[in-house]
């Protein structure tokens, strides 16, 4: 699936900070598990869509490709609710614009292009409706974060732009209407706009934006938008507006006055998402590419515990006369420390000593002044492939 640089989803984040789209570009571009997921239940959404509204599946097709995606990790019966409940919210806006027109068009999976007013922009419109003078996109999100409001979404408006290019030589129309539905949050959203107005923002605010971001040009700026930013990590504007926060005394807390605790308040989970995102970035770096810190050292994490093989452990002890009463507690073993306790510290090292390991623990970044002895991750992978030759 291409995407294009200035893309609709990420287009709050570019207009906000406009150097952001060319200095991701450094940055690979990886997905992730609620990614894919989205990913899957917007083509499940599409197929079901395909025969409820658009009827461009035949019954067998639709039932085969059915039964096919039910078979895919990323399904799940509770999944297939929700994108029922959003089958059945846009059947209803479609059978709502067709009473009021007969000759109300639907298309689903629509490639919108909005080039005339961001260079190289396209999207996809998850469903588009016309009918009667009024051009309607729908926009499906799957994740379950936060409602999204479709007022002032760039998002959405990027899609209305591109379903006017694409269809306003073959109807006519002066109403734009954007909604977002969100079914697992249940929330739907809907922003209002006549063509002109919309093309009026597309002209006034929109394409000086997407000039000066697809030119790289313009001053960074730190926001939420730097959630999904493929550069949170490890940029430079974004870690000095948090680490504004630094210049507080939390020393003393009490002497920081109202305002100053406001402050805080509304900076501080930004302040934790930095954090963590540099944390995470910081790992990666070390664990999968070397990448040595100054103070900073790769050691193993902790870990607890466990059975290697909870049936040998059950039958060693009810060999030794234990009765299953004492030794599991349904619908398992009783836990490492429970039988310890049960048995003895001498009987269990006795009995168990064998059945029980320590795994390794995850890698992770500590200062240079703990215990724990130094790890490479590469040159431990290099001497792990000698050893097995």
């Amino acid at each position: 699936m291409s995407h294009a640089l200035l893309s609709a989803s990420g287009s709050a984040r570019w207009m906000a900070c406009t150097p952001s789209a060319r200095l991701e570009e450094q940055f690979p571009n990886t997905t992730s598990e609620y990614a894919q997921e989205g990913t899957f239940a917007h083509a499940l959404a599409g197929l079901k869509l395909s025969r409820a509204i658009a009827n461009t599946t035949k019954p067998s097709v639709f039932k085969k490709r059915l039964a096919e995606m039910q078979k895919d990790p990323m399904y799940s019966p509770a999944m297939e609710e929700y994108i029922d409940q959003y089958v059945a919210q846009v059947s209803e806006i479609f059978m709502a614009a067709k009473k009021k027109c007969k000759d109300t068009l639907v298309m689903l999976e629509q490639r919108l292009d909005f080039s005339e007013w961001v260079p190289g922009g396209f999207g996809t419109g998850d469903v588009v409706i016309i009918s009667d003078g009024i051009l309607e996109v729908i926009d499906l999100k799957y994740g379950k974060g936060v409602p999204i409001s479709a007022e002032n979404n760039s998002q959405t408006r990027l899609y209305g732009l591109g379903a006017i290019s694409t269809f306003d030589m073959l109807y006519e129309f002066d109403l734009v209407r954007m909604t977002i539905i969100q079914p697992r949050l249940d929330s739907t959203s809907t922003e209002e706009m006549t063509v002109e107005s919309l093309l009026l923002w597309a002209e006034n605010k929109l394409k000086p934006k997407a000039q000066l971001a697809d030119a790289g040009g313009g001053e960074f700026y730190a926001g939420d938008h730097c959630q999904f930013c493929r550069a949170k990590a490890t940029c430079r504007a974004r870690a000095e507006a948090n680490l504004e926060l630094a210049k507080l005394d939390f020393q003393e807390p009490l002497l920081l006055t109202d305002e100053e605790i406001a402050e805080v308040l509304a900076k501080v989970s930004q302040l934790k998402a930095w954090a963590s995102d540099v944390e995470t970035y910081a790992l990666e770096q070390a664990r999968d590419h070397g990448i040595k810190y100054p103070g900073w050292k790769l050691v193993e994490g902790r870990s607890n515990r466990k059975y290697a093989d909870d049936i040998a452990v059950g039958q060693v002890l009810t060999a030794a006369g234990y009765e299953e009463e004492q030794i599991y507690k349904e619908p398992e073993l009783l836990g490492i420390t429970a039988m310890e306790k049960l048995l003895g510290k001498k009987k269990f090292e006795e009995l168990l000593k064998e059945l029980v390991i320590k795994p390794a623990g995850k890698p992770t970044l500590v200062p240079e002044n703990d215990k724990r002895p130094e790890i490479n991750s590469l040159q431990s992978a290099i001497d792990d492939f000698s050893e097995a030759e």
